[in-house]
């Protein structure tokens, strides 16, 4: 099963503030705020949703396609990927722009408050997978331009590639009606409870009206764990337990890697979606979205560990060409 992610391509600045956000709001001053944020630390890290979920499967044995745009500042970068296992192919380099950056800052309750600059991010409207992934079996659409993620969106429709509809950061930005057509007949929904909430009230439709509607939900609750609804059957899906808590940009990212890499696989969703939690685990523990690592062999024992299943994850010690499986059914 050929996996291609589509999204943003972009460097992290990470900031961390020794505080709390809250304490810095008035309550009845919301409509006029004025802040600045004294942080303690800033670090550049390499980012961008489609290069980190690709970068958590690839350590995981898969081979991932990345469709997205990049900018000038994008050589390194794509050679990093390319000595990581992933296939950079059909990412279009955008000669007179940068890559987007992502700016955010973290308290010490792992609140976040961040800002997007599109750069290069701003054509990805440009691709099509008819032009640069025509064998894909399976998408992810994640945050990107918006313009492109309808685009994608249609085109997936139009050519029957199975798709998972991650709005993420995006559902603040693109319209209720932008936000429908996605849902309708993707694949998967996956969003954070937090996004869950906002796309009911930009869309008007209820949670059994969203499930009508999609093939099966992925939510994540951070410590809450996660939910995954697929064919009406529900299941809560715990955290992994983590060593120490570094900082979380990209854990969300690293658990759809996992849960994608379950599915490749041909695994039960439950099992799936506890990859997801422990490859979000390990993110949460590096201060960066991709500065972790682990070997097959160290992620199946620490899953076996922390979801007490001696059994689980076999297959993923096996060679690549030794897994040939179909798309799960979701609905």
């Amino acid at each position: 099963m050929r996996i291609v992610i589509t999204g943003s391509i972009a460097f992290d600045y990470l900031m961390s503030f020794p505080g709390r956000f809250r304490d810095a709001f008035v309550a009845d001053k919301l409509e006029k705020i004025s802040l600045s944020f004294l942080v303690d630390s800033l670090k550049r890290q390499r980012g961008g949703v489609a290069p980190n979920i690709a970068y958590t499967m690839a350590l995981l044995g898969s081979r991932p396609t990345v469709m997205a745009t990049a900018g000038q500042d994008f050589g390194e970068y794509r050679a990093w990927l390319n000595e990581h296992g992933i296939d950079t192919s059909a990412i279009l380099d955008i000669d007179d722009e940068f890559c987007a950056s992502f700016f955010v800052n973290t308290d010490e309750d792992n609140n976040q408050i961040a800002s997007f600059y599109t750069g290069a991010m701003a054509h990805a409207g440009k691709l099509t997978f008819k032009q640069y992934a025509p064998d894909a079996d399976l998408t992810i659409i994640s945050p990107n331009d918006p313009g492109a993620m309808l685009n994608y969106v249609r085109e997936c429709k139009a050519i029957g590639l199975p798709f998972i509809y991650d709005p993420s950061q995006q559902t603040a930005r693109i319209s209720g009606q932008e936000i429908s057509e996605g849902i309708d007949g993707c694949y998967l929904l996956s969003s954070n409870e937090y996004e869950f909430q906002l796309i009911q009230e930009k869309t008007g439709l209820n949670e059994q009206q969203i499930l009508d509607r999609v093939g099966g939900l992925v939510m994540t609750m951070g410590p809450a764990g996660s939910r995954l609804v697929i064919d009406g059957h529900e299941e809560f899906i715990p955290v992994a337990p983590t060593r120490w808590v570094a900082e979380p940009t990209g854990a969300g990212d690293a658990y759809r890697a996992g849960l994608m890499r379950g599915m490749q696989l041909g695994l039960p969703w439950g099992v799936s979606g506890r990859m997801g939690a422990l490859a979000a685990a390990y993110v949460l523990e590096q201060y960066g979205p991709q500065n972790h690592y682990f070997t097959r062999k160290e992620f199946v024992a620490r899953y076996r560990e922390s979801f007490d299943d001696e059994g689980a994850l076999d297959v993923l010690l096996l060679e690549d060409e030794e897994i040939n499986v179909p798309l799960p059914a979701a609905k």
